[in-house]
């Protein structure tokens, strides 16, 4: 079983409500995004288009991705339509004294 490894990533008031920012943590585009229910984190570039998912558009749960508009569920990285056909990794994460810390395999 692989151990998993936390990393503090960034302060939680760097991660705007209900909108999207990239990141670069231990070498990886991430994107955390702010929700209704707390912090959720996935690599920032979409798995169909290579663009960017934090200059996407953040409604509820989902991300749109810029370049072709196919959408992300940001919890579980569920690819919700076309021409998406590939999930999207996530990281679980968590918040300790005001920091978001994402964990990684290793």
């Amino acid at each position: 079983m692989p151990t998993m490894t936390w990393v503090d990533a960034a302060a939680v008031d760097d991660v705007p409500a209900d909108d999207v920012v990239g990141i670069e943590v231990q070498g990886r585009d991430i994107a955390l995004y702010g929700t209704d229910d707390g912090i959720h984190a996935t690599d920032n570039i979409c798995t169909h288009g290579h663009a960017r998912l934090c200059d996407g558009f953040l409604e509820g749960h989902e991300i749109e991705c810029p370049l072709h508009q196919g959408r992300f569920d940001v919890r579980s990285g569920k690819a919700m339509c076309a021409p998406l056909t590939e999930d999207l990794r996530t990281y679980p994460v968590k918040i300790e004294g005001g920091r978001v810390f994402l964990a990684f395999e290793g």
